[in-house]
């Protein structure tokens, strides 16, 4: 498809055997031997299970793990999610006709994006019965062609498909057997200590709970029903489900290019690059979760392995690649001034501007809020006076302003509180 439309792109469907940097080529499982000038690894990541090789233990990671994980959901009576992240929160939203147990090490829900009241304005959408109308994304959708075929031979080939992109649950039918629509109970500050198959949990003798009635009432009941397996988790509770989804993060997917070749990784794992996208091997470039941003980053942006960042990163690579094969210099892309990453969670707009969890700014910061339950929430991290991140949720019509704001550091000290009210339009103030 892609060569039709671009008779310049040759497309090779064969996994990486070896990369040889020094002799400037690439070794691949169909036996193959490509010569390259220039080259971008743009690997990706892979899900960092929680139990490797269980048949229970579903990761998804990519478009083909999640047409799994909707085949699996059809038969599901109860399913159990692990990890705190953008995927987990998008799925204990969008599942219905199943009981979902969420469990997450941390205090509050979505502790990457949010703090505390960020989250306790999104939870009391989660214990809502009915789902409401689906808000509209005013951007640029993004979709695959031949999806179907590619599920079906990627899938029993055990290769990583292509990544999520950030509409991947839309077209998926995310239904159980039940006929309920939501039912989710949370689990704080715990992790999984065990996982039980069947045969293993009888033996052991141990008893595992009941879905809990309600949220108030926190009366344990033991449960009768079998499952296929069964979760210990670091609090002492033991639940019972039909599979567990490990939502706990990403690891770089470097390990088919590391044999032979002495790259600079990061503390993440990732391949270290450059401010132009280029590693520690000569002609050797990368691009979104395999690569670690390793330059001295503007103040008010941070790396994350998000889809949207890997796609500018990929972008801004092949700049940078044209530009040196042309023996052209080129400067530091305008979207790694600031962060921004826009999204959807809980049915509500979401947007992360800047430093808006006040990473890296320790205790020299303040906090402004405003929120309307069941509205908006919006939070802005100031700085000697200075914007330096916020987080937007609801339909605020603030993220072009803030931006703005953040990026030119103006001095909003004299404004105070006013800056968040409401009966004040501050985007034609700062127009």
């Amino acid at each position: 498809m892609l060569e039709k439309r671009f008779p310049n792109i040759k497309v090779i469907e064969s996994g990486v055997k070896q990369l040889k940097s020094e002799e400037h080529c690439i070794l691949t499982e169909d036996g193959s031997e490509h010569v390259y000038k220039k080259l971008c690894l743009c690997a990706g990541a892979k899900p960092r299970l929680i139990c490797e090789g269980n048949p229970y233990v579903l990761g998804i990671r990519d478009t083909d793990s999640a047409q799994e994980f909707q085949k699996q959901l059809t038969k599901a009576k109860r399913i159990m999610i692990i990890g705190n992240g953008g995927i987990a929160l998008e799925l204990v939203y969008e599942i219905e006709g199943c009981e979902v147990i969420w469990a997450i090490k941390d205090k509050a829900i979505g502790n990457t994006f949010f703090d505390a009241g960020a989250a306790e304005f999104l939870t009391s959408k989660l214990i809502a019965e009915k789902p409401e109308a689906k808000i509209a994304h005013k951007r640029t959708r993004y979709t695959i062609e031949g999806r179907k075929k590619e599920a079906g031979t990627k899938a029993n080939a055990g290769n990583i498909g292509s990544a999520l992109g950030p509409d991947w649950h839309e077209g998926l039918n995310l239904k159980g057997t039940k006929e309920f629509s939501r039912k989710i109970h949370i689990e704080t500050r715990c992790e999984v200590k065990k996982i039980y198959l069947q045969k293993e949990f009888k033996i052991s003798k141990k008893k595992s709970l009941a879905f809990p009635r309600d949220h108030h009432n926190q009366t344990l009941t033991t449960d009768k029903e079998i499952w296929p397996v069964y979760v210990e988790l670091t609090n002492d509770k033991i639940y019972g489900c039909d599979f567990i989804i490990s939502a706990t993060g990403v690891i770089p997917n470097i390990e088919p290019f590391l044999c032979g070749n002495n790259f600079d990784l990061g503390e993440d794992g990732g391949l270290k690059v450059d401010d132009h996208m280029q590693t520690s091997l000569p002609d050797i470039y990368a691009a979104g979760d395999i690569c670690t941003a390793a330059w001295q980053p503007s103040p008010v942006w941070q790396q994350m392995r998000l889809w949207t960042q890997a796609r500018q990163m990929g972008w801004y690579a092949a700049k940078c690649m044209a530009a040196a094969s042309g023996g052209d210099s080129i400067d530091m892309d305008f979207s790694f001034e600031l962060f921004a990453h826009v999204t959807k969670f809980f049915n509500y707009k979401v947007v992360l501007l800047g430093k808006y969890n006040a990473q890296s700014l320790g205790s020299d910061h303040e906090l402004m809020l405003r929120c309307t339950k069941g509205q908006e929430y919006v939070k802005v991290v100031m700085q000697n006076g200075r914007m330096m991140g916020a987080v937007l949720i609801g339909e605020t019509d603030l993220e072009e302003t803030f931006e703005n704001l953040i990026l030119n550091q103006m001095d909003l000290s004299s404004y105070g509180e006013d800056l968040l009210d409401p009966y004040i339009d501050i985007e034609d103030y700062f127009d």
